[in-house]
């Protein structure tokens, strides 16, 4: 175990809770506290991953192997695409989180456990994310924020701990790729996941496609232009990218920005 303060709070506050659902999407931040749970707690422990279809496949197959290698219980979740966010709006975020969160606390007294924990760090609270809100209503609890831990403290001990997503690149939902205000169909979700998965694997996994109908923009970090140019003559991005109905495919120069296509005050990333 790290020999870190902020750590044994953490696992001194989750032990005192016996028993909890945790959240579990298998990026950096409920990876660690999964494995914290399970430390603090055993078996009674359960991982649930909320599987929508704005949530890349990909992420699913890790949750489900990250939780297998973690040795914890898993449940998924099969949850339709909720017809209050069809329309992709604003506070698409907040009305998602209400949404699958309520779920989430539904399990949870079916299976008699009062805590419903998940992931949010003390650097969240630096954005305007109104998903936090919905989990606030609904007395979703944050252990990682109530410990004082901040990305980078998550990402250190991760590494300390083993867990092979410690550096992993932060993602975001399928919607934050669509201008809001715009109807969302599975298929477009689908065109948007296959084409960062093919740009993901040319060597860019911070990658964004926005995707505004017939143009493809392609975001990523400032720094990782020039290599986007050339990589786009070698593995034939625009022909890629067309293959998948795009007309136009273009790379933004001013670089990954969070919440770009947000013209509202819900900033997704």
């Amino acid at each position: 175990m790290p020999e870190d303060k902020k750590y044994r709070s953490l696992l001194r506050d989750l032990q005192q809770m016996g028993k909890v659902v945790v959240a579990f999407s298998g990026g950096v931040d409920s990876t660690f506290l999964l494995h914290a749970a399970h430390e603090a707690l055993g078996t009674n422990v359960l991982a649930v991953t909320l599987a929508t279809p704005y949530i890349p496949r990909s992420e699913l197959a890790e949750a489900k192997a990250l939780a297998d290698s973690l040795g914890v219980r898993h449940r998924v979740v099969v949850e339709p695409f909720p017809e209050a966010i069809r329309n992709n709006p604003p506070d698409h975020c907040y009305l998602c989180k209400r949404h699958l969160f309520s779920a989430l606390l539904a399990m949870a007294a079916e299976e008699r456990i009062d805590h419903v924990l998940e992931g949010t760090n003390s650097d969240d609270l630096q954005d305007f994310r109104p998903g936090l809100r919905a989990l606030r209503e609904l007395g979703v609890e944050s252990p990682l924020l109530n410990a004082g831990l901040a990305k980078d403290d998550i990402r250190r001990l991760s590494r300390g701990l083993g867990l092979s997503v410690w550096d992993k690149p932060a993602k975001a939902c399928l919607l934050s790729r669509i201008p809001v205000d715009t109807r969302v169909e599975e298929a477009e979700l689908r065109r948007i996941e296959e084409g960062e998965e093919f740009l993901a694997r040319i060597g860019f996994p911070s990658v964004r496609l926005r995707s505004h109908g017939e143009i493809a923009r392609i975001e990523v970090p400032l720094e990782e232009i020039p290599a986007l140019i050339a990589a786009a003559r070698q593995h034939g991005v625009d022909d890629r990218l067309k293959a998948l109905g795009y007309r136009h495919v273009t790379v933004d120069l001013a670089g990954y920005r969070r919440g770009s296509l947000n013209r509202g005050p819900d900033a997704a990333s």
